[in-house]
């Protein structure tokens, strides 16, 4: 006993001693905080022009920098940097600086902690969800649920339960996959006119391209309705999440093509998109996405079915083994030839290079111009991949189109329809080439037609470079959906539909009668503006020697040719504005003194 009570009291002394040196410690330490942390009592600088200021390089101290909210926080740390009235501004600034950065903190923990209850809200209703069908699989095999003591009467209705999820699991991907089966996706459908066409919208990543505009849109815009603009941006975040999943998440055959790829893909790899709307079945995205090469795309087509959205395609495009035979019927009209393969030079010689030109001359009258403009641009870039046919006969444009094509002896090649008033790009070139399949697609471009640059600019004098001229709006010109004329389309199709019609003779006609073909076939035709195709204007004639039918065409495509609905309202009205201009200058001087 007297053992034990010692050791009490030698134990207590120590705790004791203990105590007062923590005591001691923490005293000296709280003195020496108070020491470091007071304002010195000088004439220098407060201590805040010497801490970084609140800006976009510094988020923590309230800038704009991920991490901290840049709400209240950014005009708090303007606020921190200048002195207030009263005291000793060092000490007072320094004070706020560390106030404004604990809110700061605050806030960041306070939305993180948010974050973190919402995750773990998310993953424990996904663990119900996943443990109701575990415990449903279970009861329909007979297995345990709940407990061993399970009677037959519980399996009975665990097992109806999971029949019943199951047939509405079925019913709902029978009707997904009816839906995209009765869609225009992988297969045409025959239609009875060209009014029966469901035409597509292009978008790139900033702009929709769009054929019905009325009096108030664009023919380009930014896509101004939220629902239309969050359902391009969830169709482009699917197809990147589609693109950069692993092979293992993948199906066999995505896998398959994703093998050998290493590239991540970004907004930025997005080229464009075509979509459309069935009003009875869905709505088709079609995407295209640089790929690891210039001639290497990769194309995701997926369909909404007025439901949840359906991957339908993932594949892999190389048009580098695709050759373009561009054929264009020419007459006369040397000169507005020379400025074709000006751009012709340009873009598929130097930027392109896997094109060939097949020219269909028709008459011998300024022949040797065309030979001689065609031997100079072979000469002055190596290009030897054209044709020049000539045909002594009365201009046909179905006609040199037909024999353009028929022409050509190396296999299968794609054909581009061209006229020499078109404009295009390069790009252009490889939208022709990804919205075409030899036996499954044709693509029927929507150009832009360019209105007369006199009247878009007010005087001949101040039209620029045609270069120049070429932007999409709505008061340089219209997206020409009443033309056929330029299509895209590979020659065993052309030849399988019987071509053009060859009796038509002179303007017009042909191109419908050829278009009214494939609508009637069960080719899928692609009908959608395109943003690098472009008409470029010029005088239209229309002879006298048409038929009733083609004159009244070829004179209704002059007037939609020359100016917009309100620059023609403005030509029609220009004898009332100039005489109200007039009387508004004699009023403002009702006595003009004689000279």
């Amino acid at each position: 006993m007297l053992h034990a009570a010692m050791l009490r009291r030698g134990l207590l002394a120590w705790v004791s001693r203990v105590g007062g040196v923590l005591v001691l410690l923490c005293c000296s330490l709280s003195l020496l905080y108070v020491m470091t942390c007071s304002p010195p009592h000088s004439d220098d600088p407060p201590l805040s022009h010497a801490l970084p200021r609140a800006g976009p390089n510094h988020p923590s101290l309230g800038g704009t920098g991920p991490g901290i909210g840049a709400g209240a926080v950014g005009t708090g740390g303007a606020r921190a940097g200048a002195p207030q009235s009263g005291g000793p501004p060092g000490g007072q600034s320094y004070q706020a600086l560390l106030q404004e950065r604990e809110e700061q903190h605050r806030l960041h923990i306070s939305s993180l902690k948010k974050q973190i209850a919402q995750l773990k809200e998310a993953l424990q209703e996904r663990s119900q969800q996943l443990k109701g069908v575990q415990e449903s699989l279970k009861r329909a095999t007979g297995g345990p649920a709940g407990g061993q003591e399970a009677g037959a009467g519980s399996q009975g209705g665990g097992l109806g339960e999971v029949q019943g999820a199951r047939s509405q699991q079925a019913d709902l991907q029978e009707f997904l996959r009816s839906q995209l089966s009765k869609a225009e996706v992988t297969a045409g459908t025959r239609l009875p006119s060209e009014y029966a066409v469901v035409a597509f919208e292009s978008f790139t990543l900033q702009r929709v391209y769009q054929l019905e505009m009325g009096l108030t849109r664009h023919p380009e815009e930014k896509p101004v309705r939220k629902d239309k603009r969050e359902a391009l941006g969830e169709v482009l975040e699917t197809a990147l999440h589609s693109l950069n999943m692993p092979a293992a998440q993948q199906d066999s055959k995505s896998a398959a093509e994703n093998t050998q790829t290493s590239k991540v893909y970004t907004p930025s790899d997005f080229v464009e998109g075509i979509t459309r709307t069935e009003k009875d079945k869905g709505t088709l995205y079609e995407l295209t996405f640089r790929g690891e090469s210039s001639t290497e795309f990769r194309r995701l087509v997926l369909f909404r079915p007025f439901g949840p959205l359906m991957k339908v395609k993932n594949e892999r495009v190389n048009t580098a083994n695709i050759p373009i035979n561009i054929i264009v019927p020419l007459s006369r009209r040397t000169d507005k030839f020379k400025h074709f393969m000006h751009n012709f030079r340009e873009v598929c010689v130097r930027q392109d290079g896997r094109v060939h030109l097949t020219v269909v001359y028709f008459g011998n009258e300024q022949m040797s111009e065309v030979r001689s403009t065609l031997e100079n641009t072979s000469r002055e870039v190596n290009f030897k991949n054209f044709t020049l046919l000539q045909l002594d006969e009365e201009f046909s444009r179905g006609r040199g189109l037909d024999v353009g094509a028929r022409a050509w002896k190396g296999g299968n090649v794609l054909l581009f329809f061209c006229d020499v008033d078109i404009y295009f790009t390069a790009d252009f070139l490889n939208t022709c080439r990804l919205n075409t399949q030899p036996g499954k697609k044709v693509f029927y471009p929507v150009l832009f037609s360019q209105y007369n640059p006199t009247l878009i600019y007010g005087s001949q004098e101040h039209v620029p470079p045609v270069e120049q001229q070429l932007v999409i709006k709505k008061d340089t010109g219209f997206w020409r959906d009443f033309g056929f004329g330029m299509t895209c389309q590979y020659r065993s199709d052309f030849i399988n539909i019987g071509g053009f019609d060859i009796d038509i003779k002179g303007w017009g006609g042909e191109d419908v009668h050829l278009y009214r073909k494939y609508l009637h076939s069960n080719l899928l035709v692609v009908r959608a503006p395109s943003r690098g195709l472009f008409h470029l204007w010029h005088e239209k004639q229309c002879a006298d020697e048409l038929p009733p039918d083609q004159y009244r065409m070829c004179m209704q495509s002059k007037a939609m040719n020359e100016a917009s609905h309100g620059q023609l309202g403005m030509l029609f009205f220009r004898h009332e504005i100039e005489a109200h201009l007039r009387k508004q200058k004699q009023q403002q001087n009702p006595n003009p003194k004689k000279s």
